[in-house]
């Protein structure tokens, strides 16, 4: 048995957030600049899938624009909406049964970033025969997520969402593997929890029950879940440390007296003045300019962006950004096409979109 499709979600509208996902798609958010889902779209294909489908907002077509269908990674995209709006991460799996079939299929969260391949966890599966494949995480905080429950063996007996009282400190993550024909099967099988969705730990639940083969898998390295600020810097920065060597290159132009240190990549007509200090891991886009200003380890900078007088560390700059005072940002996610210039009278002036944080 061999893993060729994969649905991968696209939807959601990312509240926790916002103001960067109030105009944009979460899943194109840039983690190491690249798209969020451009990681999992490399997972999925390092894996042997062929055919990748992803789901979208109703109306929405920004993904379609950047993904395309799926030429750059060899492979075919297919993009469909999740009809009647929300309703799950179960449902989300279900609106796709018709490209599906009765095929095995890997079901991958796209804001879900894990460091290393998923080849083991699908061979497990594989060689298992098992009709369902969990791959599970210890965290410190498993209310947030679906639960595992483990008999005195080790064995998998239930699966609970987001329980207040947590058996264990595993998570499920969003990496799940199913047998043909198993998950319509159970789908059919559940109804909506107190949240009117379709809960996928409800399927697992199901499948347990009528005595399906459910394994799992601990990832033992790095897994993120970037539901959260602060969970997108600390994935930028894992994914910056996992980066080769030889991908850091100096493409663009870099005049006699600036400083460059430990890995850096500078991107096609990017021009780094003489009073610059850069310290890496970093990552900077193509056409930027940077005058007179410090960037430390863990930053990213989209193309197009402008950055001068300011100090910069841990944090990600998207496209056409303008920062150009003495500033220092640390921790910092700046969307794009964000403008942060010196206002000579004295005074702060702000044009704020809905639930920004500034801290001053």
């Amino acid at each position: 048995m061999k893993i060729k499709k994969a649905i991968l979600t696209g939807g959601g509208r990312a509240t926790r957030l916002r103001p960067v996902t109030s105009t944009m798609n979460k899943h194109l958010i840039p983690l190491a600049n690249k798209p969020m889902i451009f990681h999992a779209i490399e997972k999925a294909v390092n894996v042997g899938v062929e055919e990748i489908f992803i789901n979208t907002n109703p109306g929405e077509t920004e993904l379609q624009k950047y993904i395309g269908d799926g030429g750059h990674w060899g492979v075919k995209i297919t993009f469909f909406e999740q009809e009647g709006g929300p309703q799950g991460v179960a449902h989300v799996v279900k609106q796709a049964e018709k490209f599906i079939g009765n095929d095995p299929f890997l079901f991958y969260l796209s804001d879900n970033v894990i460091l290393g391949s998923l080849n083991g966890f699908v061979d497990e599966f594989v060689s298992g025969n098992y009709d369902c494949m969990l791959a599970l995480s210890k965290v410190p905080d498993p209310e947030r997520f679906g639960v595992p429950v483990l008999d005195a063996n080790g064995k998998l007996v239930d699966v609970l969402e987001k329980p207040e009282l947590p058996p264990n400190n595993f998570a499920v993550t969003g990496i799940y593997l199913y047998g043909p024909g198993v998950f319509f099967k159970a789908f059919d099988h559940i109804q909506k929890s107190d949240r009117g969705e379709y809960e996928i730990s409800s399927i697992h639940s199901d499948m347990l029950k009528n005595n399906l083969k459910v394994g799992y898998k601990e990832i033992t390295g790095w897994w993120k879940d970037t539901g959260k600020p602060e969970d997108l810097i600390t994935a930028s920065q894992l994914l910056l440390e996992e980066i080769p060597d030889e991908n850091f290159k100096i493409e663009g132009k870099v005049e006699v007296g600036a400083v460059i240190s430990n890995k850096v990549r500078v991107g096609v007509g990017t021009t780094i003045n003489k009073n610059v200090k850069i310290t890496g891991p970093v990552l900077i886009g193509e056409n930027c300019t940077l005058e007179d200003c410090v960037i430390n380890p863990n930053t990213t900078i989209g193309a197009g962006s402008t950055i001068k007088n300011a100090e910069i560390k841990d944090s990600i700059i998207l496209n056409k950004c303008n920062i150009s005072c003495d500033i220092k940002l640390g921790g910092s996610i700046i969307g794009s096409g964000v403008t942060l210039i010196k206002n000579e009278s004295g005074r702060q002036k702000m044009i704020l979109g809905e639930s920004t944080l500034i801290e001053l």
